[in-house]
C-alpha cells in the first residue's frame, strides 16, 4: 500500500509559527511523528506532497523520502491528488493529512476496512460541532459528504479523518479531472460521486486525534504525545545533580544538565545540551535542543522549541518558538479570572479555542523584558521586542517592538536585529 501524505498547506492559521509540519515536539517534528505513525500502522511505501514554499526544509530532513510539488495550491487537496497521483502508479493509496494526527491503530483500520470494499475512510463520532467534513452513511456504506456543514446542519456524527484509502486510484483520478473549478473542495465533490457509484464504507475509529490547524492546538497534540512516554530514557551523558528530582517517566537527552534543587515531573521530553537550572519545575513539558530553564523558573504543560532561554519566569499552557528569551520575571496568564474558555484571534477574527487553559503562542525571533506579562490567548509574532515592564493585551505583529508609553501600550516597527543562537555560545559555557 501506497500512502500519499498531503502537506502543501501554507500554515497561514498557524501564525506566528510559521511551517506547521516542522515544528518540534517531544523529540521530533511534527512531520517525523506522522511518517513515524504511517510506517507503525503498516505502511512503508509513503510520498509526501509539499509546496514550493516547504519542500527544501522538509527534503533536508527528509532525504531519503520520495516528494512531489502541488503546483496549484489553490486547488487544496485535488490540486495535491492532481500532481501525486499520476506519480503513485495503479495500486491502492491511502491518502493522509499531514493535519490528522492519529494511533497507528488508525491506519490499520481503514486499510482492514477498504478490503472489503472500493474504499474507505476513517471516521470518529462527534459529540460537538468540528469545523469539518461530516460523512452520511446507509450501515456502513458512505454515501455522501457536506463539508463544513455548520452547527446545527450536520447530516449526521461521523467526522472525516483524512485516512482514505482508494482501491481504485484512476477511478479518482478521473473524477478529480473531471471536477471543474469551485473553490478548496474539489476532493469533496470527487468523492461525493465516487459515492454513487461504487462501496466506499466508514472505518469507525474510536482512538485519540488531534486536528492541527491553529497554532493552540499543539496543547492537546502534546498531551497525546506524551501519554506515550510510560518509561524512563536517559542520555548517559546527562548530568543530573543528586539533589534534583526527576519524577514520573522522562525522556531526557544527550548532554542535557539538571541542577541543584530541580524539578522534572514526567511525562516530559528533555531535548538534547538543554539546562534545567536551579530550583527550576518543567512538568508535562516537550522543551527543544540547546534551551536554559533558568532559576526558580516553571514550565507547565508547554513546548519549547530549540534555543529559548528564562530567567525566573512562568510559562503555562503555552507554545513558544526558535531562539526566544525571557528576562527576569516574566509571566504568562494561562486562566482567565472568570476561568471560561478563552478566545484567540486568527486573521483579525476572534475564535474558540476549546480551551480554559492557554497562555500564549510566540513565534522565532523574539525577546521579552524583564517584568512583562502576557494576557491568556495573546500571541505575538516573529522578530518582535518587548520592552520592560509591558503587558500584552492583544496580539503583537511581526518585528514589532511593544512597550507601555503613559499606561498604554504602544507598538512599532522593531529596528532590532536579534542575536543569532549560536553567538549566545559564550553564556552557555559559563552556566
Amino acid at each position: 500500500m501506497k500512502a500519499i501524505l498531503l502537506l502543501a498547506g501554507r500554515s497561514r492559521r498557524f501564525w506566528p509559527l510559521r511551517e506547521k509540519n516542522l515544528f518540534p515536539i517531544c523529540g521530533k517534528t511534527l512531520l517525523g511523528h506522522q511518517i513515524d505513525r504511517l510506517k507503525r500502522g503498516g505502511i512503508r511505501d509513503i510520498t509526501l506532497v509539499g509546496g514550493a514554499h516547504n519542500l527544501e526544509p522538509i527534503r533536508r530532513l527528509f532525504p531519503d523520502v520520495p516528494m512531489v510539488e502541488q503546483k496549484d495550491l489553490t486547488l487544496g487537496m485535488r490540486g495535491a491528488l492532481l500532481s501525486a497521483l499520476p506519480q503513485c502508479g495503479n495500486g491502492p493509496v491511502l491518502i493522509a493529512g499531514g493535519n490528522d494526527v492519529i494511533d497507528p491503530s488508525g491506519y490499520a483500520a481503514v486499510l482492514e476496512k477498504a478490503a472489503r470494499a472500493d474504499g474507505a475512510i476513517l471516521a470518529k463520532k462527534v459529540v460537538q460541532y468540528f469545523p469539518g467534513g461530516y460523512l452520511s452513511t446507509d450501515g456502513d456504506r458512505i454515501t455522501g459528504i457536506a463539508e463544513k456543514p455548520g452547527a446545527g446542519n450536520e447530516p449526521g456524527n461521523l467526522v472525516n479523518i483524512v485516512a482514505h484509502v482508494h482501491n481504485e486510484p484512476a477511478s479518482l483520478l478521473e473524477e478529480l479531472r473531471r471536477t471543474g473549478p469551485g473553490g478548496d473542495d474539489g476532493y469533496e465533490r470527487a468523492l461525493a460521486v465516487l459515492f454513487k457509484g461504487k462501496s466506499y464504507v466508514a472505518a469507525p475509529y474510536d482512538g485519540p486525534w488531534s486536528p492541527v490547524k491553529y497554532p493552540w492546538h499543539l496543547l492537546p497534540l502534546l498531551e497525546h504525545l506524551l501519554g506515550s512516554v510510560t518509561g524512563r530514557t536517559i542520555h548517559p551523558s546527562a548530568e543530573i545533580h543528586p539533589s534534583a528530582i526527576i519524577d514520573g517517566p522522562v525522556v531526557i537527552g544527550e548532554g542535557v544538565r539538571v541542577f541543584p534543587h530541580a524539578i522534572v515531573r514526567g511525562p516530559c521530553v528533555i531535548g538534547p545540551r538543554t539546562v534545567i537550572a536551579n530550583n527550576a519545575l518543567v512538568r508535562g513539558s516537550s522543551i527543544g535542543a540547546d534551551c536554559v530553564i533558568g532559576y526558580v523558573t516553571e514550565v507547565k504543560s508547554s513546548i519549547l522549541a530549540d534555543h529559548v532561554w528564562t530567567h525566573t519566569s512562568y510559562i503555562g499552557e503555552s507554545v513558544i518558538g526558535r531562539n526566544v528569551s525571557f528576562g527576569a520575571g516574566c509571566i504568562t496568564g494561562n486562566l482567565r479570572l472568570d476561568e471560561a474558555e478563552i478566545d484567540s484571534a486568527v486573521q483579525g477574527e476572534d475564535r474558540k479555542t476549546g480551551l480554559t487553559k492557554f497562555g500564549t503562542v510566540i513565534g522565532d525571533d523574539c525577546r521579552l523584558g524583564i517584568h512583562s506579562g502576557i494576557n491568556p490567548g495573546k500571541k505575538i509574532g516573529a522578530g518582535s521586542f518587548v520592552a520592560s515592564h509591558a503587558l500584552v493585551t492583544e496580539d503583537i505583529p511581526d518585528r514589532s517592538f511593544v512597550r507601555m508609553k503613559d499606561g498604554k501600550l504602544t507598538v512599532s516597527a522593531n529596528r532590532a536585529t536579534v542575536p543569532h543562537p549560536g553567538e549566545r555560545k559564550q553564556y552557555a559555557e559559563k552556566l
